[in-house]
């Protein structure tokens, strides 16, 4: 808990704006015409107050559903409103408690509080749903919220339920109109939600009919994680959009936000799940316990129903951004590689006349005003790149394609990785495989289930020189504790350093020192260099022991550069921008360490730019998407 309370933040300048202006006016709303230092207007204060409270109940309830008319009306989406939601809440308990403190320094005159609270129905109701409500905003906080999501889910229905009856007893009969307008918003939303989610999951509803829920199947990848998968899904979503999924034959009564890695065009639904608790943890187990099962066996004992609400979230068209920068952290990925494939697929839409339409980079009929996009993707192992190794690729070869065509797009792109022991590679007749051999990787990030005969193909010929590792947790250093955490599991080194200079990084081979003692392995130089076999070292190190698992990974490198230490967001983003023509837009979907720097990047670029002050710099688009609720 001690760890939770740490993560506490506070508001951007935007939002602080906005929830001083609401402050305001309903501080203005609760004491225009009144004078607080009148003791005879105490109780025209009281009743202005509670007036006013009853008023916001409706904007509370309306700023929670998902499928509310504010987010339609303002073109987002209800995450992007929650934070409003929360706070216009504790507003209207700041109102509630001056409302009840000034009824209660009325009556304190008279020592009449206790006499009120004892016999008069209106006052107890009234002072329960303070107390109610008072619980609500508290058990709200973030540290609370994120200890256990879904018990906080739960308690959190009940217990607004409980204040809107209680609240309802305590108004007077000309007041309880207000009342029943929340509860319109919370049925309309839930029914609504609820006839969307029979169309997308009940396959008597569409065509052809099939059977009366899709069905996942689920695959555990290194890292921890799970990709499951729903071949023909029933609906149409857009890149970066989010669905919640429930598994009841796994994780009963619970459903869970995941960002579709997927493009309407591969033909399924998939996503992928880090293991953390509760019913990530079921399905990543579920992946592992199927694993090594014939396909029939499989198929028939370990795909499971689940039902699908959505999708939610919204972003702006990118395609009409002439520059893109994404920048993700772990599985942010699963957000901004199918923005990338989107803006690719629609240049090819641009020449679909010349090219083969059916690359499976051709699911829109849109066009794309995008000219460059660059790529930045952080990770913990280099394991973890089979993630999206056919997206990936699949892109570099479009590009390639439309370059070879004489079209001017370009797309960049850069994997920074961490925690990977042994980072050498082995040249053979092709010069394009390595060997990573290393003990359990379990214990480096990865998973026993990771697939063996994943092949990466390698193009980049400038990275081959310069492969090493680094960490994803966070990109500014100062958000870790300790030196101790540049260490991994075992002692294997995890690069901390920050690389100012990619380009310099690659051509230079620049070796990353180990902050993990003299305990842990050598760094840089076993890792950093020329492709090279490090077959004898392994056996002659002594490092390994009996009963340790030795496995040896057979993969080509990725046709992009592996680089180590902390990407510098500031310098990439304005390599970016120098080279616009127009517009840019910058999207991160990361850990909130690395979503917080790039957030002050783009600000700092702006500020230092003179962006639309005459300079002739171009505007900046900002997209965030951080972990967590």
């Amino acid at each position: 808990m001690s760890r939770l309370l740490l993560t506490w933040r506070s508001p951007m300048v935007g939002q602080a704006l906005m929830v001083i202006a609401e402050l305001i006016l309903v501080l203005v709303l609760c004491f225009y015409g009144l004078d607080p230092n009148d003791q005879w207007q105490w109780e025209s204060i009281g009743y202005r107050t509670g007036y006013i409270a009853t008023a916001q109940l409706p904007l509370v309830v309306l700023l929670a559903g998902k499928r509310n008319i504010i987010a339609w009306f303002t073109g987002s989406s209800y995450e992007r409103l929650n934070w409003l939601h929360r706070w216009v809440a504790r507003i209207l308990f700041l109102t509630v408690t001056i409302h009840m403190g000034f009824w209660f320094t009325n009556w304190a005159r008279y020592d009449y509080i206790k006499i009120q609270l004892a016999t008069n129905p209106i006052v107890q109701r009234g002072f329960a749903a303070w107390f109610i409500l008072l619980w609500i905003v508290l058990s709200s906080l973030a540290p609370i919220r994120r200890w256990n999501y879904e018990l906080f889910v739960i308690q959190h229905v009940i217990t607004f339920v409980g204040f809107l009856i209680t609240v309802y007893l305590h108004l007077p009969a000309e007041l309880k109109l207000w009342v029943w307008v929340p509860v319109a918003f919370f049925l309309f939303d839930r029914v609504f939600r609820a006839c969307a989610t029979l169309v997308v999951n009940v396959s008597l509803l569409n065509k052809p009919p099939t059977t009366l829920a899709p069905k996942a199947t689920f695959e555990c990848l290194s890292g921890n994680t799970t990709r499951i998968t729903i071949n023909n899904p029933r609906f149409k979503w857009e890149p970066g959009q989010h669905v919640f999924l429930s598994c009841h034959g796994l994780a009963p009564l619970q459903a869970h936000p995941f960002t579709i890695a997927s493009l309407p065009a591969d033909g399924k639904l998939e996503f992928l799940v880090k293991s953390k608790s509760g019913s990530t943890r079921k399905f990543f187990r579920h992946a592992e316990e199927s694993r090594g099962l014939p396909p029939a066996s499989s198929n028939k004992c370990h795909d499971k129903s689940v039902i699908l609400e959505g999708p939610y979230g919204r972003i702006r068209p990118l395609r009409q951004f002439d520059s893109v920068f994404l920048i993700a952290g772990s599985s942010g990925a699963t957000f901004t590689v199918p923005l990338m494939r989107d803006i690719v697929s629609n240049w090819m839409v641009n020449t679909q006349g010349r090219f083969d339409t059916s690359n499976p980079l051709l699911p829109s009929s849109k066009c794309a005003a995008t000219r460059f996009i660059r790529f930045v993707w952080v990770i913990r192992s280099r394991s973890q790149y089979t993630w999206f190794a056919s997206e990936l690729e699949t892109v570099n070869a479009t590009v390639t394609q439309l370059k070879n065509a004489s079209h001017k797009v370009e797309v960049e792109m850069s994997i920074y990785i961490t925690c990977d022991e042994n980072l050498e590679a082995i040249n053979t007749s092709s010069g394009r495989n390595i060997v990573l051999e290393g003990k359990d990787p379990e214990a480096y990030g990865g998973t026993p289930c990771t697939p063996q005969d994943n092949r990466l193909e390698y193009v980049s010929e400038k990275a081959k020189d310069s492969v090493m590792s680094v960490d994803s947790g966070s990109s500014d250093p100062r958000m870790e504790a300790s030196a101790a955490t540049s260490c991994g599991p075992n002692g294997a080194c995890c690069c901390m350093e920050t690389v100012e200079d990619e380009a310099e990084a690659l051509e230079s081979g620049r070796q990353c020192h180990c902050h993990c003692g003299v305990d842990s392995i050598e760094p840089a130089k076993e890792r950093i260099g020329p492709i090279q076999s490090f077959e004898s070292e392994k056996h002659s190190s002594g490092t390994s022991s009996s009963d340790e698992k030795i496995e040896t990974m057979h993969w080509d490198y990725p046709p992009i550069p592996l680089i180590s230490g902390r990407p510098e967001p500031r310098r990439l983003i304005r390599e970016t921008l120098e080279q616009a023509y127009g517009e840019s837009a910058v999207v991160v979907c990361g850990p909130q360490g690395l979503v917080d720097d790039v957030r002050r990047s783009v600000v700092y670029l702006s500020d230092d730019r003179a962006v639309h002050k005459g300079t002739g710099a171009q505007g900046i688009y900002l997209h965030t998407e951080s972990f967590g609720y």
